[in-house]
């Protein structure tokens, strides 16, 4: 019974939409109306500024953090249910019921989990992300870059099949819901990052 409450609220958790909730509590226009559309911090950053898209960064973070730190502490729950735990909590942000399930890219919210499941495995993927967007200047290209090689350096240094598993189908969701930004990346429309 602890597991599935806890899988519920991980999902709930997840699924708070913290650039629109910001944005709004501060009077700045709908986020989900503005720029790309997207509730991330990218998109938040673009379009109400630095402070707010930080905010919405470390927000949805905390968003991918607690849940998977609650269930990684208790000590009756096996790494399945750990694993299932922050599958939950990430389908709660592309999903969330708040939004009618019109969720985000889930970028920030999959590195909380990984930050609690695997912090070598983020440290290097954090490392990718940044040389790729220092290189090219593309956000999109770094986190999908980064999402793509994180399953294997927490399978190489986890060396757990049940987080490999977890972490895998958050990578591919990722990458997934970063199509739009592939094709532009291809075809050489893409937006650059300017600080």
């Amino acid at each position: 019974m602890t597991f599935l409450i806890l899988v519920v609220l991980a999902y709930l958790i997840g699924a708070i939409p913290c650039g629109v909730v910001l944005t709004r509590l501060c009077g700045k226009e709908d986020i989900r109306q503005s720029g790309s559309g997207n509730i991330g911090a990218t998109n938040v950053y673009r379009v109400a500024g630095r402070g707010f898209g930080i905010a919405t960064l470390v927000g949805d973070a905390l968003k991918g953090v607690i849940p998977t730190l609650i269930a990684a502490s208790i000590a009756s729950f096996s790494i399945t249910q750990v694993a299932i735990v922050a599958a939950a909590t990430f389908l709660g942000h592309l999903y969330p019921v708040y939004l009618k399930f019109k969720g985000g890219k889930g970028v920030a919210t999959a590195l909380g989990i990984f930050i609690v499941l695997s912090p070598v495995s983020v440290l290097i993927a954090v490392l990718v992300f940044a040389a790729l967007l220092w290189k090219w200047r593309y956000i999109s290209l770094g986190s999908i870059s980064a999402a793509a090689v994180i399953p294997f350096l927490v399978f190489f240094f986890e060396r757990s099949f049940p987080l490999f598993v977890a972490t895998l189908f958050i990578s591919a969701m990722v990458i997934v819901r970063h199509r739009a930004n592939i094709d532009r990346l291809l075809s050489g429309t893409e937006n650059k990052f300017k600080a």
